[in-house]
């Protein structure tokens, strides 16, 4: 029987190339809008950052859910850019340093996001559930990391979650003004004296 004959490369035409260009800009626009402190940017200024008609914003995206879910998607992306594992089998002290400054920085570049999204979360099913993806992400990191130590008691892993999550942080950084340094200090003391039981 004949070998199968290789399957020729796939192409993008230009216009699907432009289409996922023109997307991607949109996206990117409505994140860095976001990260510059505009809360709650309107189509028409996503339209002008992205250098796009509103038009073609909407022809892309059927509604603003639609571009928070990508939105969304992208924050993910660039989470997980950000995110290098921690050996398991390193001194409880030395996990706990290296986890806590990751996730300050983790919850520095998503800080501006986090906060355009709890404006708009309970009304969009999209940030819902990127909100429940993040959680989880969390979640098991920790129960990964601190598996020696949480063995199995998901109350305690329910508490490291919580002080891991956005909340915590934005009260440091934000209601009490501690500086990031301040606030990563804040958040170890917390992870440290939670896994002490």
């Amino acid at each position: 029987m004949p070998a199968p004959s290789p399957q020729p490369p796939q192409r993008v035409d230009g216009r699907t190339a432009r289409s996922e260009r023109t997307r991607a800009a949109i996206v990117e626009a409505h994140v860095t809008l976001l990260r510059e402190g505009d809360l709650r940017p309107t189509a028409d200024r996503i339209a002008k950052r992205a250098g796009v008609s509103l038009r073609a914003l909407w022809s892309h995206f059927a509604d603003m859910e639609a571009l928070f879910a990508a939105s969304g998607q992208l924050t993910l992306d660039q989470r997980d850019d950000l995110h290098e594992p921690i050996p398991t089998d390193l001194p409880l002290e030395r996990r706990i340093d290296l986890y806590c400054h990751q996730r300050a920085r983790q919850l520095e570049q998503i800080a501006p996001v986090a906060k355009a999204s709890s404006l708009k979360e309970p009304f969009s099913p999209a940030l819902q559930s990127y909100r429940r993806i993040h959680i989880q992400r969390v979640r098991d990191e920790l129960r990964t990391l601190f598996a020696a130590e949480i063995a199995g008691d998901e109350e305690l892993l329910n508490a490291l979650t919580a002080a891991a999550m956005w909340p915590t942080w934005g009260t440091l950084r934000d209601a009490m003004g501690l500086d990031p340094a301040a606030a990563r200090t804040a958040l170890a003391r917390i992870v440290r004296s939670t896994l002490s039981r």
